[in-house]
C-alpha cells in the first residue's frame, strides 16, 4: 500500500516458548496467534523486509521473538493508520508489557497482542 508507515506482522508462535526478550526481560509466550503492530517513518518495506529475514543482528523487541524456534510470520498488514491507534483497536490479551513499546508516547503499553480464541 503506498504512503503506508505501519504495519502489523500476524505471528504464529507454534509451541510455547521462552524468550529473553534484550533488557526488557524473560516471557513466556503460549502457542498460538500474535500481532504485533509497528510503523517506519520510511524505508516501510525495507523495515518489514528485515523483520522477515531469519538472519539479523537482533535489535527491536520483535527481533527476539521472530528469532525463537517455532516462530514465524504468517501474514504482513500495511495501513496509513497511527501505529499506536491501530494497536488500540487490536484485539487482544498482552502477553509482554513494554514489547515494542519503549518510544509509544501513547500509552499503549506493549504493540504485541496474543489473539484470543
Amino acid at each position: 500500500m503506498s504512503g503506508a508507515t505501519a504495519y502489523q506482522l500476524c505471528i504464529e508462535v507454534a509451541r510455547d516458548v521462552r524468550v529473553a526478550v534484550g533488557r526488557l526481560g524473560v516471557f513466556d509466550f503460549p502457542a498460538g496467534g500474535y500481532v504485533y503492530t509497528g510503523s517506519a517513518k520510511r524505508n516501510l518495506e525495507a523495515r518489514i523486509a528485515r523483520h522477515l529475514r531469519r538472519e539479523k543482528t537482533l535489535r527491536w523487541h520483535i527481533d527476539y521473538l521472530l528469532a525463537a524456534p517455532g516462530v514465524r510470520v504468517v501474514e504482513v498488514r500495511r495501513s496509513r493508520r497511527d501505529e499506536c491507534r491501530w494497536n488500540r483497536t487490536t484485539a487482544g490479551d498482552v502477553p509482554a508489557p513494554g514489547f515494542g513499546a519503549s518510544d509509544c508516547g501513547a500509552g499503549c503499553g506493549s504493540h504485541l497482542k496474543r489473539l484470543r480464541g
